[in-house]
């Protein structure tokens, strides 16, 4: 299968240190957030990857491309190991490129994607959250064989925390899995049909693809996915998967920070120093 990766977004949420990088190249632990997302579409068994990206992201093709120069310091200098995984970082996948001219919602991202998905099934990874466990696309994929429909990924929220997330309606029909029968974008809390938040991980079906085009524009000019997958109810079933895989939504400045200290303190590196520096600014020494 193939997936879409929309990057196209200004994170303002992260200004000044967006103003002249994608935030999607802000760093995790010594790796961009988008290589993650990469990572993972490649961990899926996912080889041809189409990213959707606009004006000031050309860090982002940069990154994906190979860089003869800094490769022939590396091996000169003997580091091997920074040699290696830089060459590893072109040789992840076929990654291909399409520009969004201005940001006009997800819905638009994704159907900048239609020719290249050439009418079969397909991912949408959004650009800005990490699954480092690389363990929701299987499950995603494993209930799309199942029942032949579109799938989302969610995950339940605080109640108070709803009206930040597009959010399902529906019913459970074997645990963990849920038949959607409605979508609501940011509902109040007391109005939300449930508390499960789409989280940012879609199989889609073609009929998808068919939908986006004739879905009205709404607040900020902007196509809601959320709005084609509505419509996508009239003809095909929508299901849901919950997670209980780590993830983060590193759109989110704290939850990006967060997603640091997470993950560094899993590595042989940085977790015992970090753990050490964490309880002596906290005063739990």
């Amino acid at each position: 299968m193939k997936a879409i990766i929309p990057a196209a977004g200004l994170g303002t949420r992260f200004l000044p240190a967006t103003k002249a990088q994608p935030k999607e190249m802000l760093p995790v632990v010594g790796k961009p957030v988008i290589q993650y997302v990469v990572e993972e579409a490649v961990a899926a068994g996912v080889e041809d990857i189409l990213l959707v990206t606009g004006r000031g992201k050309r860090a982002i093709e940069d990154h994906f491309d190979r860089s003869i120069e800094l490769e022939e310091l590396l091996e000169r200098s003997g580091n091997i190991e920074k040699l290696r995984q830089v060459r590893a970082i072109s040789d992840l996948a076929d990654v291909f490129y399409v520009r969004q001219g201005r940001p006009r919602g997800l819905g638009h991202a994704v159907l900048c994607g239609a020719p290249h998905t050439q009418q079969q099934p397909f991912y949408v990874l959004l650009g800005d959250v990490i699954v480092p466990g690389h363990d929701c696309l299987p499950k995603l994929k494993a209930v799309h064989e199942k029942y032949g429909a579109s799938v989302l990924a969610v995950e339940p929220v605080e109640q108070q925390y709803v009206s930040r997330y597009g959010v399902i309606a529906g019913h459970e029909v074997e645990p963990g899995v849920w038949k959607v029968t409605d979508l609501v974008e940011k509902p109040p809390a007391n109005e939300a049909p449930s508390n499960l938040a789409i989280f940012g991980r879609y199989l889609l079906t073609p009929k998808v693809m068919e939908i986006l085009p004739g879905v009205e524009p709404g607040r900020g000019d902007e196509i809601q996915l959320t709005d084609a997958l509505k419509e996508l109810l009239r003809s095909e079933e929508l299901y849901a998967v919950t997670m209980d895989c780590t993830g983060f939504d590193t759109g989110n400045v704290l939850s990006w920070m967060e997603a640091n200290i997470a993950l560094a303190l899993e590595t042989e590196e940085f977790g015992a120093a970090l753990r050490d520096s964490l309880e002596k600014l906290l005063g739990c020494e």
